[in-house]
């Protein structure tokens, strides 16, 4: 019997979401809490044959492979897992499958943030629900300047729904053209102008060495005092110390986070005390129709590999 270890699944959706029944002669363990410490890790996958990760939760760096002897199939929401060492991997004979994954609802989560933030939302709610009425108050964003800090698909439809409010949208990436700029309809800036520019920024780049704490102390100083910063891509882009001292000091209005430098992010972390942060628990790409694509490929992923014919393999030779 072939057993199978699902990680990270949070909101128990895997079950439900697809059908692991047509898994014969398999065993199914969820584990719905993340699992830190790296001894751990090890020490708890040790038995399994076949792994289900959802995106970068659990790194799989090659310290951790060499330690799976049983391991042979790891599959990993996304077709790029960044958290995993494919060689290392294709070395120790493991075969890593992706899935698809859907590109609405991270842009679609960037805007709720959004108007959680300028709305001041989440604060209404709470003033309501314990019996008060109209304690603050929000700001407008016809007229404001958006900046887009990356534009590609989901910068785009952000820039697009920013259009959409009567703002005046402006982006920059290093790779940034005007060809491109111009093909959204949006103005391309230097960084410099766009942090100093922007009424509210929007952050959707990709994690690397050239993106790391991209947005750090020199960065948030150039923002405006009524400004706000949104992140729903990694936490690592932003230096998150640097953005603590900015929020205390109220140098920026506020920010909406959605990713951290440390995920799950620690019960005690000062910015969950922090009245001008908005906070989600990296549910910006999680929605029922994702689970169910993610979930339901995995399946797939999993009886084509029993089959001998594996698919939307990672790491081939």
């Amino acid at each position: 019997m072939k057993r199978i270890a699902i990680l990270d699944d949070y909101q128990n959706a895997a079950l439900v979401a697809a059908d692991w029944s047509r898994l014969t002669d398999c065993q199914v363990t969820v584990f719905d809490t993340h699992i830190p410490d790296p001894g751990q890790v090890s020490q708890v996958l040790q038995p399994f044959d076949i792994i289900v990760a959802m995106r970068e939760r659990t790194p799989f760096p090659k310290s951790l492979i060499e330690q799976l002897g049983n391991l042979k199939l790891l599959v990993t929401a996304g077709m790029r897992n960044l958290a995993i060492d494919m060689d290392a991997a294709r070395r120790a004979g493991i075969t890593v499958c992706g899935t698809e994954m859907l590109a609405y609802p991270a842009f679609e989560h960037a805007w709720g943030l959004i108007l959680a933030l300028t709305k001041q939302i989440a604060k209404e709610d709470h003033v309501m629900k314990t019996g008060g009425w109209q304690q603050g108050y929000g700001v407008g964003l016809n007229g404001k300047t958006l900046g887009v800090l990356g534009l590609g698909k989901l910068g785009a439809q952000v820039a697009r729904v920013g259009q959409a409010f009567g703002m005046n949208v402006i982006a920059w990436s290093e790779n940034l053209n005007d060809e491109r700029a111009a093909e959204v309809g949006v103005q391309r800036v230097t960084k410099d102008e766009l942090f100093g520019m922007s009424d509210v920024i929007s952050i959707h780049l990709v994690l690397s060495d050239r993106t790391r704490r991209l947005v750090g102390e020199p960065e948030l100083a150039q923002m405006k005092s009524s400004a706000y910063l949104v992140n729903t891509s990694r936490g690592s882009i932003i230096d998150e110390a640097a953005l603590i001292t900015a929020l205390q000091s109220k140098a920026i209005a506020g920010a909406a986070l959605d990713v951290f430098e440390v995920e799950p992010l620690p019960k005690d972390h000062v910015l969950r005390k922090l009245e001008n942060v908005v906070l989600t628990g990296h549910t910006g790409f999680v929605v029922r129709e994702l689970h169910e694509l993610v979930y339901g490929q995995a399946v797939e992923n999993i009886a084509a590999w029993v089959s001998g014919a594996p698919q939307r393999i990672l790491n081939a030779a």
